[in-house]
């Protein structure tokens, strides 16, 4: 018999709240978020992350990025502070150390790896963020997935669980197992990531699954197949990264994150049709679906 999985539904969020500001909070009380990431392929991706922090309730975001999209960026999105980073040969980020360094110091939640497209990249951004380890919450995603097992033992020892935000593929480089056999056992395979890592693990599919050390598995079965679109997983990282910018928990961030995400597409499902709905025009309807709860 397979694990019990506990329903991802409204109940469940209105007995795990999430904090609300003050109503005098400034920008700086109602979040601060780091998002690291883009290259030339995909200059565009991280916006859809950073866009999403906001939607979630984020007072401030930031962006560190490849220099070469950082001014297009900055323009796009006047909501934003931009750092240009330093960029490799091949359009991906190069060696951000010490700058890294000194912004994830200032951020409550640093999301990375959103459009980090090269292997190279992602271990030295990985490595760079596990060095200088503090004490912003951390999410991460797409490419800084593809290397994490190289780094599992410091994600482990991080005093707050840090959010994975893997499709089957990324869980298959997690794992370091086909994708096949986490295919055939979903629930077993995150719970095996969550406890491997120290952290909260969202395997996203179908039936989004969220797993954590020491608490029940929480399955999502709403968001339907429109989701599955270039953008998509971009645009539920931010919003996890800004919830708990916003203060909460890992996993109360990605479980709203996921249900957050997963009712947007629905949305635009009934508005749009059940495919060809943009990932950025799910953004619009996190505020409003945050305060229907």
């Amino acid at each position: 018999m397979g694990e019990r999985l506990e329903p991802l539904d409204s109940d469940w969020l209105r007995a795990h709240p999430l904090p609300q500001p003050a109503s005098d909070a400034d920008k700086n009380g109602r979040g601060r978020v780091l998002v690291v990431g883009g290259c030339v392929t995909v200059p565009g991706g991280i916006r859809l992350t950073a866009e999403a922090a906001l939607r979630a309730g984020a007072g401030k975001v930031q962006v560190a990025t490849i220099a070469s999209a950082a001014m297009a960026l900055g323009v796009a999105m006047p909501e934003i502070a931009v750092h240009a980073m330093p960029e490799a040969e091949n359009g991906e980020l190069g060696a951000c150390g010490a700058l890294l360094d000194t912004l994830a110091g200032r951020a409550d939640a640093v999301i990375a790896g959103p459009a980090v497209a090269c292997h190279d990249a992602a271990r030295r951004l990985v490595g760079d963020l596990l060095s200088h380890d503090g004490d912003a919450e951390l999410v991460l995603d797409a490419g800084a997935l593809m290397v994490l097992a190289e780094h599992g033992a410091r994600v482990a020892r991080r005093a707050r669980p840090a959010v994975l935000t893997p499709h089957i593929g990324e869980m298959a480089a997690l794992l370091g197992e086909p994708a096949e056999a986490i295919e055939a056992d979903r629930p077993a395979a995150v719970r095996r990531a969550a406890e491997r890592f120290g952290a909260v693990c969202v395997l996203k599919g179908a039936t989004s699954l969220v797993a954590a050390p020491g608490a029940e598995t929480l399955a999502y079965a709403g968001g339907g197949v429109g989701l599955a679109t270039g953008g998509s997983g971009d645009v539920m990282a931010g919003i996890v990264a800004g919830l708990a910018a916003r203060g909460a928990s890992p996993r109360i961030a990605a479980a709203w994150a996921v249900w957050l995400h997963g009712e947007a597409g629905r949305r635009c499902a009934e508005q749009t049709g059940p495919l060809g709905f943009l990932a950025r025009e799910l953004l619009a309807h996190v505020p409003g679906l945050m305060r229907a709860l």
